[in-house]
């Protein structure tokens, strides 16, 4: 058994670490020349999203890796120095860092009768080269192909100031004493407007709906920690919805008091926003909001409710395409960002292709593409099983039933998944591989 790993970013070196545990041989393809992926600020792979002030939204207790929990030193919320840091050490402790090969990649992954064959392209070479495996494990992550507003919005052609995408954003400076205007509501709309704003001339921020700003601390315990309490639990997601916003009320208020739109969705209707700044740098008076963008023309923006800026930069925080440049769109079709995979991992119909850390959860991604490799790594010892096609089938079925149910229709809410429920759902799959085992043995 051989395999290929794609990506050495958070997913991806889990995955390597699993797979040398098992002692399951591997290949780790990586473009950039460290670990870390999107948590490496100016990584030379060009697809970090990363800015200078970032810290991660959830908490190190949260994020850790089961198999390597994180310093104690480590603030309650890491900056990404910190967080590429425990990534290199993560590594260096299982040493598996001669099993990467970086500067190299993958340009394609194609299925044949015995298994994939994988071509890579190593940097400063025209040349490429082709190696046979019996799996691929597919970690290239889902934040790193910006995805710009579909369509354009009129006038965009026009438009004399500066355009960029949240994922160009590394700092602040350049946007001193400018007028800009930062489009979306989400956890780097948030972190940009607030940063911006305290250089800037002034700051707006325009969304086409209101969201539920969460924030990082309630009642002085890290919010994420409620993900692990006996209310997250509930099986109800309306129990949920009911204590999270009671909650949120007793400790923020009215979120239409500090200017924002009401939100149109219930909580945990869309993935939650978090921020402890937006609010305050709202109630200064720092950032003032504004709905959706109508059309551009030339150094004006004209915004749905008839108001008019004059505008100087619009930073696009609309989100990512999820993206497989090394497979073929008749392998895995990701239109719409919509993805089929069985409890989020694997393909039915492309025996041996598996994804890591294909998520969004509420929560962390890392320990569960840490249980996600686990479960791959059954499979690929033999120690566990699949049901048949047709199950597999059912089951995806059932997870775009219920997304389609909770949350508001997104291009951002098609992979979606509760921390605690999908580690139960890999931890059910496992038991299950195993039955089927040791029921065809």
């Amino acid at each position: 058994m051989r395999v290929c790993i794609i990506g050495a970013g958070s997913s991806g070196i889990a995955a390597c670490q699993v797979l040398q545990a098992r002692g399951i041989e591997f290949d780790c393809y990586e473009v950039g020349s460290q670990v870390g992926g999107n948590w490496r600020y100016l990584n030379d792979n060009g697809m970090s999203s990363s800015y200078r002030s970032l810290h991660i939204n959830t908490s190190r207790q949260i994020m850790e890796y089961a198999s390597f929990p994180m310093s104690d030193e480590y603030a309650t919320y890491p900056n990404h120095v910190q967080i590429a840091r425990y990534f290199d050490s993560f590594v260096d402790h299982f040493g598996f860092r001669n099993r990467i090969q970086f500067g190299t990649t993958v340009t394609s992954a194609v299925r044949v009768d015995n298994g994939w064959e994988v071509t890579v392209q190593r940097r400063g070479s025209s040349d490429t080269e082709t190696h046979g495996y019996d799996a691929v494990m597919v970690a290239n992550g889902h934040h790193w192909d910006a995805r710009l507003p579909e369509p354009a919005f009129p006038g965009s052609d026009t438009f004399t100031g500066t355009q960029l995408h949240s994922h160009d954003y590394k700092d602040f400076v350049g946007f001193e004493g400018k007028r800009v205007l930062v489009l979306g509501i989400g956890n780097s709309a948030c972190d940009i407007a607030v940063e911006t704003s305290k250089v800037s001339a002034r700051t707006f921020l325009a969304m086409r709906r209101g969201a539920h700003v969460v924030p990082k601390y309630l009642f002085g315990i890290p919010t994420d920690h409620l993900t692990t309490s006996p209310l997250a639990r509930s099986p109800f997601v309306w129990m949920k919805r009911l204590g999270l916003s009671t909650v949120l009320r007793l400790s923020r208020g009215n979120i239409t008091k500090y200017g924002l739109p009401k939100p149109d969705h219930h909580v945990l209707a869309a993935h939650p926003t978090i921020s402890d700044d937006i609010l305050t740098r709202l109630g200064h008076g720092d950032i003032t909001v504004k709905p959706n963008i109508d059309r551009l023309d030339g150094d004006k923006v004209h915004f749905t409710d008839g108001s008019v800026e004059l505008i100087d930069t619009i930073v696009y925080c609309t989100g990512y395409k999820i993206t497989f440049p090394f497979l073929d769109t008749a392998v895995i079709d990701s239109v719409d960002n919509e993805i089929s995979l069985f409890h989020r991992v694997i393909d039915p119909d492309n025996p041996g292709l598996y994804f890591i850390g294909l998520v969004q959860p509420l929560g962390a991604i890392m320990p569960l593409a840490e249980a996600q490799s686990e479960w791959v790594a059954d499979l690929l010892e033999g120690s566990a099983a699949l049901p048949s096609v047709r199950e597999m089938q059912d089951e995806i079925a059932a997870y775009h039933r219920t997304l389609r149910k909770r949350y508001v229709r997104s291009k951002r809410h098609t992979i979606q998944v509760d921390f605690l429920e999908h580690q139960a759902e890999l931890k059910k799959a496992r038991a299950h591989g195993r039955r089927l085992a040791r029921a065809s043995a």
